[in-house]
């Protein structure tokens, strides 16, 4: 039968999602944990391949097996074999060509910017730090630009191997909460690196190093080097797959 899996890590500890040669991933851990209750091989398809030190709320996977175990029991049998920092949260039999990653419609993404004149213990692995001040009105600006059908090459990074560049986000909003300010994009797909990038060109604006109209000439050059750095992974979170 073809599973279909709910999952939420925390990814500081990973290499991220993808099974690697010399680090530790999500999917090996997952698979791993997975042929100790089966006794099967399984390959454990991602939605999508979430970067070092990412998390995820709604990551989305699938694999064939041929478990006897109920699939309503199958989550806390793979969960009494994985670490506390991922948890299978949800599973179901899907149809046999159910694909977790060619399925998927669109994907929503968070980043988190701690914005406070000192750094928290308790946020560092799920924030970055900033502490100057930020302009949350030119970032919302800045942050309607992007939204659309548009060639997102300037937001990916450089030399990635894809067949288009072209992406469309449905939504992209900034919200702040007193020391937190957040991006929330929604998008039918991402580039290497689009979301983060997209973070750092916005933290641009917010720090009145760019403004919010430089967002058009920055799509229209489809150059990287005129958008803003790449943020750090750990303020990103996968929230959910849509499909």
């Amino acid at each position: 039968m073809n599973v279909k899996i709910l999952l939420e890590y925390e990814g500081t500890a990973y290499s991220g999602w993808q099974r690697q040669k010399n680090a530790i991933s999500i999917q090996e851990v997952l698979e791993n944990a997975i042929k100790s209750i089966t006794g099967e091989a399984v390959n454990v398809i991602g939605s999508g391949r979430t970067d070092a030190g990412v998390h995820a709320l709604g990551q989305v996977a699938n694999f064939k097996t041929q478990t006897k175990i109920p699939i309503e029991k199958l989550p806390y049998a793979i969960n009494s074999k994985l670490p506390e920092d991922i948890v299978v949260k949800h599973a179901e039999i899907v149809p046999e060509d159910f694909h977790a990653r060619f399925w998927a419609k669109a994907k929503i993404y968070t980043y988190t910017i701690y914005n406070a004149k000192f750094p928290s213990p308790l946020l560092r692995r799920y924030s970055y730090f900033y502490p100057r001040p930020l302009n949350v009105r030119a970032m919302k600006k800045a942050a309607d630009m992007l939204i659309g059908t548009h060639d997102f090459s300037s937001f990916m990074a450089s030399n990635s191997p894809v067949k288009s560049t072209v992406r469309c986000i449905e939504r992209l909003e900034v919200f702040q909460n007193g020391d937190i300010v957040k991006f929330e994009i929604e998008a039918n797909g991402f580039l290497y690196n689009m979301a983060r990038i997209i973070a750092g060109t916005l933290l641009d604006v917010g720090i009145n190093k760019k403004k919010a109209s430089d967002i058009i000439s920055i799509i229209k050059s489809k150059d990287r080097s005129m958008a803003g750095k790449t943020l750090p992974p750990q303020g990103l979170c996968l929230i959910k797959v849509i499909y």
